[in-house]
């Protein structure tokens, strides 16, 4: 593809824990790109750094040293509008984080009119599509308690679509669903990967990785140990942690 749209240069993130003497390293000197268009699994155990790396592309978390830029914008610059920068990078969390005293649309129409200073009017009609297009046409009066938890993810997605953004971000956006709805949403994923939007996508689930992806990176102890695309990664693991790494997940 060759066209950048998220360049991560040397990026190291530390943490210091009371609970351990030695500093946690969460991204250790990673340097890496997301073209446009395309859709980058990233994978690892748990405490890898891939969910760290995720928030420090949308500055949900500051990182220590290197640059991070989003269609050439320096997210990792202070200087940088944050807001205006967010509203162009969708980001779906494992948690929903919808608004539970709003309506599904009002929980789209919202964001819309304070962000993007749309009207009512067009909020609306931009929701009403979103809604379609997610798989709920006839949820919008429901609050958040009265939707299943695929539902209400749905409805995140929604949101974020609606801010016309150039990148998607999905951190585990699976794992806290029933296994009998993690399917619909994977193949909403799947919709928006084919589609062309540019996706940084943290999952456990292999299946998605190898059919959606057209990158694969694999993450252990904050670095990037292992990169390719998912038949090779898949088939033919390059190192011995992605190796067993794949042996105990498959």
């Amino acid at each position: 593809m060759n066209d950048p749209m998220i360049v991560i240069d040397k990026v190291s993130k530390t943490y210091y824990l009371k609970s351990r003497p030695e500093p946690v390293h969460a991204l250790n000197n990673v340097t890496n790109h997301i073209d446009r268009g395309e859709v980058v699994v990233i994978i690892g155990p748990s405490g890898s750094g891939k969910s760290t790396l995720l928030r420090s592309i949308n500055r949900l978390n500051d990182v220590d040293t290197g640059t991070i830029t989003i269609d050439g914008v320096n997210v990792t610059d202070k200087k940088t509008n944050i807001n205006a920068l967010r509203a162009e990078v969708g980001m779906v969390f494992q948690h929903f984080n919808l608004f539970q005293h709003k309506t599904a649309m009002e929980n789209i129409v919202m964001p819309q009119m304070i962000v993007a200073k749309r009207s009512r009017k067009e909020a609306e009609e931009i929701a009403n599509d979103l809604l379609e297009k997610v798989g709920i046409p006839d949820r919008g009066n429901n609050y958040p308690s009265m939707l299943s938890g695929g539902q209400q993810q749905r409805v995140a997605i929604a949101r974020s679509l609606a801010m016309k953004p150039k990148v998607m971000l999905f951190d585990e956006a699976t794992s806290a669903l029933d296994p009998e709805t993690v399917g619909g949403v994977l193949e909403l994923m799947r919709g928006l990967a084919a589609d062309g939007m540019t996706m940084a996508v943290v999952t456990h689930e292999m299946g998605f990785a190898r059919e959606a992806a057209h990158r694969v990176i694999f993450m252990d102890e904050g670095a990037i140990i292992e990169e390719n695309n998912p038949d090779d990664f898949f088939d033919n693991p390059q190192t011995d942690r992605a190796q067993d790494f794949l042996r105990q997940i498959l």
